[in-house]
């Protein structure tokens, strides 16, 4: 029953995060881009903030879930008397998923923290570079985090 609502939890928290990355690149961007540079960087600052929070917990939600389900099959292989191999598709996914996990940080306290001084300064261009930075380390995660569900999928 753990291990089912732990799975659960997992792979609700990562639709929440790639499901954002999603909306934020494909539909959010494009529309704010027709707005005045203090109006689209304000808007995304406030959106991502919001984001970024669901984001933050949603990646450790994801890690932890993942290494207690992992643990635990390990264990239960374990105590049966076999050896606990990894499948390829876990390997994957346990990686890119550490990576994933990574980028976001780089973006959160790095990247976003940027865009906060700039848009506090009223500093519009600078906020336009920090937020085409954030963009294209967005693309790059969903971009990996549509390969590990696409791998695993496959590899199941």
């Amino acid at each position: 029953m753990i291990y089912a609502l732990l799975k659960t939890l997992h792979l609700l928290a990562i639709i929440v995060w790639l499901g954002g990355m999603c909306f934020s690149y494909f539909f959010l961007r494009p529309a704010a881009a027709q707005l005045e540079a203090p109006v689209r960087v304000r808007l995304m600052h406030a959106v991502m903030g919001r984001f970024f929070k669901a984001t933050f917990w949603a990646s450790l939600l994801v890690l932890g879930s993942g290494v207690w389900m992992l643990g635990r099959v390990a264990k239960q292989v374990v105590q049966s008397g076999g050896v606990f191999q990894m499948p390829l598709a876990w390997t994957v996914m346990a990686v890119l998923g550490c990576v994933m996990v990574a980028i976001f940080m780089h973006i959160k306290f790095a990247l976003y923290k940027k865009l906060s001084r700039s848009v506090g300064a009223e500093d519009w261009a600078a906020g336009g570079q920090a937020l085409a930075q954030i963009r294209n380390w967005l693309a790059f995660n969903l971009g990996l985090g549509t390969l590990v569900v696409t791998i695993v999928t496959l590899l199941r």
